[in-house]
C-alpha cells in the first residue's frame, strides 16, 4: 500500500461532501437554533444558553473515547469509514428531532427534550461524525501538499453547502415550518456524510492493519497513546485553532439574525448577509493550494486572521450602513475561508508530528482536538449571544427593543468579533509544524517501505 499516494479529485470530492454534511449540521446549530428556541419554541434564552455550555462539559468525555475507538477500529475498510457509514442516518435522525420541539408541552418539558436532542446530536452523532472524517484526511495519504489541496476541496464543499443551506433554512421554514425543514436538512447531511464512509480510500497503516489479530492485539493501549497527545503541543493549538474559529464565526451567524430583525428592521436580509458571508471565502479559497505551496498554510491563514479582524471592525462600525456592513462581512468571509482550509491539514500534521516524535501515531485522539474545538466553539458561540440577550431583556414578543438591546447585538455581532479574531491569529502564528514535515516524511519512508 503506498502511503503517499496521491488522492484521485473525485475522492478529494467525495471527502469535501462529508464536510459539507457536516456543516448542515453546523449552520443550522450556529445560524437558526438560538432563534428557533427562543421565538419558536419559547424558550427562555438564558435557559438555552446555560444548556449549550452544560452539554460541553460532555464533550471532552466522548470526544477523547470516540478518538480511542477509532483508533483501535480495525476493518477492512479502514478505521474512519465505518464510522461515517454509521453516523449517516444518526445525523439525519438528529437534525430532524432537535427542530420538533412539541408546542404543546410546558416550559420546563421542553427544555428537557432540548436538553436530551441536543446532547444526542451534538455530543454523540457530531463527535462519531467529527472525529471519523477528521481522522479520514490523515488517513487518506501522507503527502501534505497533497493533504492541503483534499483540505482545500473539502473547504470549497463545505462553504457551498453552508452558503445554499443557510441561504434556504429561512425560506424553508417561512413555507414549510420547522418540521418539514428538519427532514429536507436531515436527509442531506446524512447523504453527503454517507459518500465519504463508502467511496473514499484508506491507505496509510492499512498494510500493517491487514496483518490481522497480532496486530490489533499489539497496537498501542489508550494509556500510551493519550499521554503522547497530551505532549503534542500541535494537538492543542489545532484545538484552539478550532475552537476561536468556530467561536468566532458561530456567534457572528447566531447573532446576525438578531442584528437583521432588530438593528436594520429588515428580517431578509439574513439571506443576503449569508450570501457574501459565504461566497467570496469559497473564491479565495482556490488559491490556497498555490500560496501555501510557495509560502506556507500558517502564511495563509495567518493574512486571513488580519482580514477577519479588520472586517469585524468595519461591521461594529456599521450600524445601519448597509454597505459598511456588507464591506466587512465580505472581508471576514474573505478571511475566515483559509482558517476552515487549512485547519483539517494541520490536524493530518500534527498526527504525522506525534508519530514521529513520540513513536505513536493516533488519528482519532488527535482528530478529537476538531470535534471538541468545533463544538465549543459552536456551543459558546451561541451560548454567548443568548447570555448578551439575557443579559440586556430581550423579548421575543416585544414589537420594539430597548436602545441596550440593539447596542448590546451591535458589539456582539461587531466588535467581540474582531476580539476574538486577535486570539485566533495569535494560535494561528504560533502553528509551526510545517518546518518539520519535510524531515518527518523522510523519516516514515526510511522506517516503512512501501507495500
Amino acid at each position: 500500500m503506498n502511503e503517499n499516494k496521491k488522492i484521485p479529485m473525485w475522492q478529494k470530492i467525495c471527502y469535501g461532501c462529508g464536510a459539507g454534511g457536516g456543516n448542515v449540521m453546523s449552520t443550522l446549530l450556529a445560524s437558526f437554533l438560538l432563534s428557533y428556541y427562543t421565538d419558536t419554541a419559547l424558550i427562555a434564552s438564558a435557559a438555552i444558553g446555560t444548556m449549550f455550555i452544560v452539554c460541553r462539559l460532555l464533550d471532552g468525555v466522548t470526544d477523547f473515547a470516540m478518538g480511542g475507538i477509532v483508533d483501535k477500529t480495525n476493518t477492512k475498510i479502514g478505521k474512519a469509514r465505518p464510522w461515517l457509514i454509521i453516523a449517516a442516518p444518526l445525523m439525519c435522525i438528529g437534525i430532524i428531532l432537535i427542530l420538533s420541539v412539541p408546542q404543546g408541552w410546558s416550559s420546563a418539558m421542553k427544555l428537557v427534550y432540548a436538553y436530551v436532542t441536543y446532547i444526542f446530536l451534538n455530543c454523540i452523532v457530531y463527535t462519531i461524525f467529527g472525529i471519523a472524517h477528521a481522522a479520514l484526511l490523515a488517513r487518506m495519504t501522507r503527502d501534505f501538499k497533497d493533504r492541503t489541496t483534499t483540505s482545500t476541496v473539502s473547504s470549497i464543499i463545505n462553504n457551498a453547502v453552508g452558503l445554499v443551506v443557510g441561504t434556504m433554512i429561512t425560506a424553508l421554514q417561512l413555507n414549510f415550518g420547522w418540521t418539514v425543514t428538519g427532514i429536507i436538512l436531515g436527509v442531506i447531511a446524512g447523504v453527503l456524510i454517507l459518500i465519504p464512509g463508502i467511496f473514499c480510500e484508506e491507505n496509510v497503516g492499512m498494510s500493517a492493519q491487514d496483518n490481522g489479530k497480532k496486530q490489533k492485539d499489539n497496537g498501542p493501549s489508550m494509556k500510551e497513546q493519550l499521554p503522547a497527545v497530551l505532549k503534542n503541543k500541535y494537538f492543542w493549538l489545532a484545538l484552539l485553532i478550532g475552537v476561536f474559529t468556530l467561536l468566532v464565526n458561530a456567534n457572528a451567524i447566531a447573532a446576525q439574525i438578531y442584528y437583521c430583525n432588530v438593528v436594520l428592521g429588515d428580517p431578509m436580509y439574513m439571506t443576503t448577509l449569508m450570501s457574501v458571508g459565504q461566497l467570496p471565502g469559497i473564491i479565495i479559497l482556490f488559491f490556497m493550494p498555490y500560496f501555501s505551496n510557495k509560502f506556507s498554510k500558517r502564511a495563509f491563514m495567518a493574512c486571513g486572521g488580519v482580514l477577519m479582524i479588520i472586517g469585524f471592525v468595519l461591521i461594529g462600525l456599521a450600524g445601519t450602513n448597509k454597505m459598511l456592513l456588507l464591506a466587512g462581512t465580505v472581508l471576514r468571509s474573505i478571511g475566515i475561508g483559509p482558517m476552515f482550509a487549512g485547519i483539517y491539514a494541520f490536524v493530518a500534521d500534527a498526527a504525522d508530528y506525534g508519530e514521529w516524535k513520540y513513536g505513536i501515531r493516533s488519528e482519532g485522539l488527535i482528530s478529537s482536538s476538531q470535534s471538541i474545538g468545533s463544538k465549543i466553539g459552536i456551543g459558546f458561540g451561541s451560548a454567548i449571544t443568548a447570555w448578551i440577550l439575557a443579559g440586556v431583556g430581550y423579548d421575543a414578543t416585544a414589537a420594539t427593543q430597548s436602545s441596550s438591546v440593539v447596542t448590546a447585538i451591535r458589539f456582539d455581532y461587531g466588535w467581540l468579533g474582531a476580539i476574538i479574531s486577535v486570539f485566533l491569529l495569535i494560535c494561528v502564528l504560533q502553528m509551526d509544524v510545517e518546518k518539520y514535515l519535510p524531515e518527518i516524511r523522510k523519516t516514515v519512508a526510511e522506517k516503512k517501505p512501501q507495500m
